[in-house]
């Protein structure tokens, strides 16, 4: 299966091959290896898998060669393609959130304000200082953003390095089962 495998690699254009092609035959061989573990349905559904989409990949390519890098392809794409394409990080959700949770805030704490304060004339009056709760609340919310963010850097900076750690010790000729 892997001569088909790699004699269908030769579908994609030049230099996405040059780029890809011995990582995609070093994953295909470790995932080969644990489908067959799983037993002969699973292994009939990764070559199934597999096969369909090196052959949609490889038209993906050719097609985003020829019209263009930056095109998408709605029948075509999936989910894991390689692409350099900008992506936004996974946290930008997070911080919208935050930053929706801070504009709300914000036009609550300006309803109560406004609420406190009577229709007098001048228009203009002194806000009491036991309505200005506003500034320790968007302050503490900061804070607290501030060492998530840092516990996530810590983490991630963890992981990279056990990570590089790993790779360090691997061998770089894979073993064949």
């Amino acid at each position: 299966m892997l001569a088909l495998y790699q004699s269908l690699l030769r579908l994609y254009p030049g230099p996405y091959r040059d780029q890809f092609a011995k990582e995609m035959i070093t994953v295909f061989r470790d995932v080969e290896a644990d489908a067959r573990q799983k037993g002969n349905f699973a292994t009939a559904k990764f070559y199934l898998r597999e096969i369909s989409g090196l052959l949609r990949g490889a038209i993906a390519e050719h097609a985003r060669r020829i019209l263009g890098g930056h095109l998408t392809f709605p029948l075509l794409s999936r989910r894991f393609t390689m692409r350099s394409e900008f992506r936004f990080p996974k946290s930008t959700a997070f911080l919208m959130i935050v930053i929706l949770a801070g504009v709300v805030l914000a036009i609550q704490r300006a309803d109560a304000i406004r609420a406190s304060v009577h229709d007098v004339n001048p228009p203009v009056v002194t806000i009491q200082p036991t309505h200005l709760t506003f500034l320790p609340t968007m302050a503490l919310m900061f804070l607290a953003v501030y060492i998530a963010g840092a516990v996530g850097w810590i983490v991630l900076f963890a992981l990279r390095r056990s990570g590089v750690h790993r790779l360090s010790e691997m061998s770089s000729t894979p073993e064949r089962p």
